[in-house]
């Protein structure tokens, strides 16, 4: 694998780390020049696309997948990866820390959505 891995004593890997590989990796090959935030964001709806394409025909899919054969589960992670992957060279390409834009969504979507509220609502929704 080209000498891309977890460093040692990592148990997982972080946008951080992923952000320095994408763009080394970029640079190693002079990428750079085509990865304008526009292309970037073409691949992007593009691999979303073909992570689309392996649901459609599905109907809706069981959580873990377990009807799944293995090479169905490891192309799924091959284009959920691509979509991570473009998402944080965009992301490093206009200049976002992704995990923090990431964590305040999350706490404006709290605040948007309180979890008391809404089990309330669906409580007398069933009544």
């Amino acid at each position: 694998m080209s000498g891309i891995s977890v460093p040692e004593g990592e148990t997982s890997v972080s946008l951080d780390l992923l952000k320095q590989i994408q763009a080394q990796f970029a640079k190693d090959r002079d990428w750079d020049q085509f990865n304008t935030p526009r292309n970037l964001l073409l691949a992007l709806v593009g691999e979303v696309g073909e992570l689309s394409e392996i649901f459609q025909w599905k109907g809706e899919v069981e959580k873990g997948l377990p009807d799944w054969k293995e090479e169905e589960k490891v192309h799924l992670g091959e284009e959920l990866s691509d979509v991570l992957l473009y998402l944080v060279r965009l992301s490093d390409i206009y200049g976002v820390d992704l995990g923090k834009a990431a964590l305040r969504k999350v706490e404006l979507n709290a605040i948007k959505y309180p979890a008391k509220v809404l089990k309330e609502e669906v409580s007398s929704q069933k009544e």
